[in-house]
């Protein structure tokens, strides 16, 4: 089977790295994917981009312009929202003309239009993976507090032109309404507090939505000859407690909940170790537990071997689609501590799989917990395998065998 993964890019981004690994799982399976990107950053001979530099740019300049225009001509919030007027024309492309299935995965930010995307539903089956809540709202891409989106979407929050019922996300959703009535397309969500969030809203609950969590190499997460804590510049002998993400002050990470979860454990042996930016230094002066601040890690074998020395992996973000920070630390031993109120709650089952917080118990109780009562390592080992290669693959082979033999042209 013939099998294209259609994303922004193949390794800048969250969605892009699990959009590769689901590749690699597939390739693994014995089904020929291949990647069509925007944006190609590395060499392998399975991804291809879809247009030079230039062409790529121009339909991202013009939604972007769309949405500077609808925003009252403030560019506050200008990222964070995606309305798919622009795009490339892949239906045309000869991947796409070759495929038996087609994969949306992260498409935004003028990469594909929605247009475009009913032209591929015409002709070919497609799945197409929400990685964030984009899908089932208007414009954003995390809904937040609002749930305007369980009706129809209005007065976006994240819209600066004053209170208005026909402002960018009105008119994209009643777009995105169209375009799930007219097609036919199968969303696969990759957690199941998505899934819910997607049952929940005005544009999917009447659709076909899977379950299927992001693959991971559960094997190669193990790193079989491991730096050693001094290579890596970390203490001996001491628990370490990983926080990683692409952008540690990004606000949805809530770093000032993490610093506070990091100061309520003063009294433990622990050591801090952070991994990712920092857009304001200065933040690090409020961690009062000692602390390593690697900056950013892109060799894979050093990113792994922090996380098999860490005894703990925290998160305190305001929402997560999956979690993927957790399960990396969960299949090399280390304890996941997070609140399970979204997609992290596929990965953590309390005392069993992680430690939660929340109402209940705050974030340094949880975190100390860890540390003194760890989980086994063979019991969280256990626990990640679901999102092993595998798994994941074999799920996806299933979905796409069912679509290739119900799709009528």
């Amino acid at each position: 089977m013939n099998v294209v993964l259609v994303n922004h890019s193949d390794t800048l981004g969250g969605a892009s790295v699990v959009t590769f690994r689901l590749m690699e799982a597939l390739r693994l399976h014995g089904i020929d994917a291949h990647m069509l990107v925007r944006d190609n950053q590395t060499d392998c001979p399975w991804v291809t981009c879809a247009a030079s530099r230039w062409r790529a740019h121009i339909p991202f300049y013009k939604e972007h312009a769309r949405i500077f225009l609808g925003n009252g001509l403030s560019r506050a919030d200008l990222f964070k929202v995606s309305i798919a007027t622009d795009g490339l024309s892949l239906s045309n492309h000869p991947m796409i003309k070759q495929a038996d299935v087609v994969v949306l995965n992260w498409v935004n930010q003028g990469y594909l239009s929605l247009k475009e995307i009913r032209r591929i539903a015409a002709i070919k089956p497609v799945a197409w993976v929400m990685h964030d809540m984009w899908n089932l709202t208007g414009i954003c891409h995390h809904a937040g507090e609002c749930d305007r989106y369980t009706d129809a979407c209005h007065h976006c929050p994240l819209l600066h032109t004053g209170a208005s019922a026909r402002d960018l996300s009105a008119t994209t959703f009643r777009r995105k309404q169209r375009l799930y009535e007219r097609t036919d397309i199968r969303f696969v969500a990759v957690s199941n507090w998505l899934a819910e969030k997607a049952r929940n809203s005005a544009l999917l609950r009447n659709q076909r939505v899977n379950v299927i969590h992001n693959p991971f190499d559960i094997d190669g997460l193990r790193p079989t000859n491991p730096l050693s804590r001094g290579a890596l510049g970390l203490p001996e002998n001491v628990p370490l407690v990983v926080l990683c993400a692409a952008r540690l002050d990004d606000p949805i990470k809530c770093f000032d909940k993490a610093i506070d979860a990091l100061n309520g454990i003063t009294d433990t042996k622990a050591v801090a170790v952070l991994i990712g930016e920092l857009r304001d230094h200065s933040l690090l002066s409020h961690i009062r537990l000692p602390f390593r601040h690697l900056g950013p890690i892109y060799d894979n074998r050093r990113l792994r071997s922090v996380f098999s020395h860490a005894s703990a992996v925290l998160s305190t973000s305001s929402f997560e689609s999956f979690g993927a920070t957790l399960l990396e630390g969960q299949a090399v031993g280390a304890t996941p501590v997070a609140p399970v109120h979204d997609g992290r709650g596929d990965i953590i089952t309390d005392g069993e799989s992680g430690y939660a917080f929340g109402p209940e118990r705050s974030a340094a109780e949880a975190l100390r917990m860890a540390i003194n009562e760890p989980i086994a390592a063979e019991t969280l080992r256990e626990a990640a395998s679901r999102y092993s290669y595998r798994s994941v693959a074999s799920a996806y082979a299933k979905l796409f065998a069912e679509m290739v033999d119900n799709f009528q042209l």
